[in-house]
């Protein structure tokens, strides 16, 4: 299987937002900051997917320049977007969020090879971090709000076969303080290289663990 998907070159469509992101780490980052995570975030996303013998494209909101990765401006609505990407597109396509830094080959590969028409890894709160879709042109994309719910029944609905994934790297994106002590634990690239190097440190907080910066307590 994993011949497979290598073979394919399977397109893998990361949406990014360079300008202001994780507004919700404001508490700890500077906006210049968040937006030097979020690419180091980016970064670790797309070097998972291309471990995973898949093809990235970067979808953001403004321009941004990351190795040799095509990027593609988001002129339009995300899901109005991926849809005309799906438009008439008889090949396979995933969507992965860009604030996934755990994910790794194995999750993505996971992703790819669950056997169904439609594989979905939901997010915290209701969200959509990962998708997989057999047939693009079989797949309309419903994110915002609770969009794994929306995107199950649609799936169910065309009569698509739809498998949840049921992965820890893939569900845990990235968005709160609390979820930096994830990165710590579990990521081994950019994003936790980034970390460390400003001052973040791993901290007790009464029964669990967290992290800490110094002067942001």
């Amino acid at each position: 299987m994993v011949t497979f998907v290598s073979e394919m070159r399977i397109p893998v469509v990361i949406p990014y937002k360079p300008i202001q992101p994780k507004t919700r780490l404001s508490c700890i980052l500077t906006e210049k900051e968040r937006e030097d995570f979020a690419l180091m975030m980016l970064r670790d996303v797309v070097h998972a997917v291309k471990n995973a013998g898949c093809s990235p494209l970067i979808l953001a909101t403004a321009p941004v320049e990351l190795d040799d990765v095509p990027v593609r401006i988001l002129e339009e609505g995300l899901n109005e977007t991926i849809n005309g990407f799906c438009e008439g597109n008889d090949e396979p396509l995933a969507i992965v969020m860009a604030d996934l830094a755990l994910a790794d080959r194995s999750s993505i590969i996971t992703l790819l090879t669950s056997g169904g028409d439609l594989a979905i890894a939901p997010g915290r709160g209701g969200g959509t971090n990962a998708i997989y879709v057999r047939s693009a042109k079989m797949f309309q994309a419903q994110y915002y709000g609770m969009s794994f719910e929306k995107h199950v029944r649609y799936g169910t609905e065309a009569g698509l076969m739809v498998k949840i994934i049921d992965s820890f790297r893939l569900y845990c994106d990235v968005d709160e303080q609390d979820d930096l002590i994830e990165v710590f634990i579990h990521n081994t690239g950019h994003s936790r290289e980034w970390l460390i190097s400003h001052g973040f440190e791993i901290a007790m907080k009464k029964s669990r663990i967290g992290v800490k910066r110094p002067g942001f307590e």
